[in-house]
């Protein structure tokens, strides 16, 4: 199968090659641009990037105007990358179509994650049939759970909340972002039924149960014993 394309957009040459350094690692293909000029002149001569990481601060065109450029002939997947963390460009960002935001310094292995869960959103790249983690195997052909070798029985929305935290494993997740993700968009009502959700969930794992973690007055986040995170 062709390697998935994504676009590195940087002006640090070292934050391009750490970047490109682990996606290629998961067998993506990078492209490379060193402003955001470059950027947007590549993509229009590159048809089939899947997803574009995005710097905010860069010289000639910055990472908003690049946003603003593509986004009137395109919706590509785009994770914006910015050392500011102020809550007004990330509220921006979203206005304009940002798929993700993170801000520097960030884990390399935690940014692969989030570019997984982005393509996997987009439907660019197919959900793993079985996906494991911390001994708890998920076989979505099957539709079955199996932890330690043991099946469980789960419902239908539990297996989708559980397939949805294994797989943005170390990622914090807000309750909205749960919702939209495993609901789909089509439930109205109180996002505290995740909570409800979560608790039923965490009894039928057992001792796993105590990987999914509560953030406080956020959302969850699925927590790996031994997370494999860079420094």
């Amino acid at each position: 199968m062709e390697k998935l394309k994504i676009m590195v957009v940087d002006d640090e040459s070292r934050m391009r090659k750490l970047v490109r350094d682990f996606l290629e690692k998961q067998d993506y293909a990078v492209l490379e641009a060193g402003d955001g000029e470059e950027a947007v002149d590549l993509f229009f001569k590159e048809k089939d990037i899947a997803l574009i990481l995005l710097d905010v601060m860069m010289p000639k065109m910055d990472g908003w105007q690049v946003l603003r450029e593509i986004r009137q002939y395109s919706k590509v997947p785009i994770i914006m990358l910015t050392a500011r963390g102020d809550e007004r460009d990330e509220l921006l960002g979203f206005n304009l179509g940002v798929d993700e935001y993170i801000s520097k310094p960030f884990s390399p292995k935690i940014l692969v994650a989030r570019v997984d869960a982005v393509l996997r959103r987009s439907g660019a790249a197919s959900a793993e049939e079985v996906i494991e983690a911390a001994g708890i195997r998920i076989d979505k052909t099957a539709h079955q759970v199996s932890i330690d070798g043991r099946n469980i029985e789960l419902s239908f929305k539990e297996f989708e909340l559980l397939s949805y935290f294994v797989e943005n494993k170390g990622i914090a997740l807000s309750r909205e972002k749960i919702l939209n993700a495993v609901w789909n968009y089509d439930y109205f009502g109180d996002a505290r039924t995740i909570d409800t959700h979560v608790k039923k969930l965490r009894s039928k794992m057992g001792d796993k149960g105590n990987l999914i973690k509560t953030i406080w007055g956020m959302g969850y986040k699925f927590q790996c014993p031994s997370p494999d995170e860079a420094s």
